[in-house]
């Protein structure tokens, strides 16, 4: 599909009211983004879409603002039936796209209700706030409890939303996704966005609906990682404690998010981070939801230096302007390490990414250059001082 996009787009050209159009400027945004030059129209007519665009492209609001304004139009809604359900992998994501949600619908004269549920928490207010919700924004897992406790019901969903729909088929919920979609109605608009286009994807994408609209702008996702200053260290296990805390005190980064293949070691690399004096906390899917929303706001506010991560914000997680990503393990698959070094370098800002890599796993981190068509020098640390870190 052709996209059209030039300097002098603007989001009133793209069919969006006035009034969100403010809202949009008011937030900073004046130029709209290809893949919402590309979405925005064709979900105004309410047409089946396949969109395939890297997080951080500012894929959210391109079915977030056509769908609020297509809501103005359609009829009451009813208690406990969602005109809108929004499937979403995680909860840290559905809790970002119900908060875009929420911000734009005050900027309609008709008022939306829209809820986020997710696990992690008690049911019971969850199942309260079904009462007259048109926007459904859930977890799989989180949805089907709902629905077997009938406090809601799928009967009346005019649009489906599956957001980063390939982590969802990753993270093994084909079974849930089954049933979610044998119990919406057949009519419906269906939008489907993901950051890469997977066989599993596709097979997905011909369940849901014929003849999509198709847009594929992944191929920018190599361009954005191509803006990235990227290195990487060789160094021992035992030596990455002192670089990272080498890295983070001697340059002039204002944040810093860290990845480590588990929870364990996020936790550990946290703490010692802690100990000597650096503002610092973890983040992974063994914490309690309170608990990672607490470190991810905190990050988000500026108020602790370094966040040390699971995978588990590797993708859907919008933190603006994140100057760098190091990782501390390297993650398992090519795809993984786009993924996880996207968090910074989103849209014009620019941003820095380093990775650590262990004698042993030269031949992987060989095989990540290789997949993704990037060469680096790689830094021996043994060059460098570390005493006293």
């Amino acid at each position: 599909m052709p996209l059209n996009y030039t300097i002098t787009m603007t989001f009133l050209k793209l069919g969006l009211p006035k009034p969100l159009v403010e809202a949009l400027a008011d937030e900073g945004y004046q130029t709209p983004y290809p893949i919402q030059v590309a979405a925005i129209p064709p979900i105004l007519k309410k047409k089946n879409i396949l969109g395939i665009a890297k997080t951080g492209s500012g894929k959210t609001a391109s079915f977030v603002l056509p769908t609020l304004v297509n809501l103005q139009k359609s009829n009451a809604p009813k208690n406990r039936e969602p005109q809108v359900l929004v499937v979403v992998p995680t909860r840290e994501l559905a809790i970002q796209v119900g908060g875009v949600f929420q911000l734009f619908s005050k900027a309609l004269p008709n008022y939306i209700k829209t809820v986020t549920v997710y696990g992690g928490v008690s049911i019971n207010p969850q199942m309260i706030g079904m009462n007259g919700v048109q926007v459904l924004i859930a977890t799989p897992g989180r949805l089907l409890d709902l629905v077997d406790s009938k406090a809601v019901h799928l009967s009346a969903v005019e649009t489906l939303i599956l957001d980063e729909a390939d982590k969802m088929l990753n993270l093994g919920f084909k079974e849930e996704m089954n049933r979610i979609l044998s119990l919406v109605p057949k009519q419906r608009q269906n939008l489907l966005f993901s950051a890469t286009l997977s066989p599993a994807l596709e097979g997905l994408q011909r369940i849901l609906m014929s003849n999509p609209i198709v847009i594929n702008l992944s191929i920018e996702e190599k361009v954005a990682v191509d803006l990235i200053e990227q290195s990487s260290y060789l160094v021992t296990d035992e030596r990455k404690g002192p670089l990272l805390r080498y890295l983070t005190q001697s340059n002039a980064y204002a944040q810093i998010l860290v990845f480590t293949s588990s929870g364990y070691k996020a936790d550990n690399v946290a703490d010692k981070l802690r100990k000597n004096g650096i503002k610092a906390s973890s983040i992974h899917g063994k914490k309690s939801q309170s608990a990672r929303k607490k470190a991810l706001e905190a990050f988000k506010e500026g108020n602790i230096k370094v966040l040390v991560a699971t995978d588990l914000l590797s993708r859907g997680i919008d933190i603006a302007f994140l100057p760098c990503v190091i990782n501390y393990e390297l993650p398992r698959s090519p795809k993984d390490y786009v993924h996880r070094i996207g968090r910074t370098g989103r849209a014009e800002s620019s941003g820095v990414a380093i990775s650590f890599v262990s004698p042993d796993q030269l031949a992987h981190f060989k095989i990540i250059l290789k997949k993704n068509k990037l060469w680096m020098e790689l830094i021996d640390s043994s060059v460098l001082d570390l005493h006293g870190y």
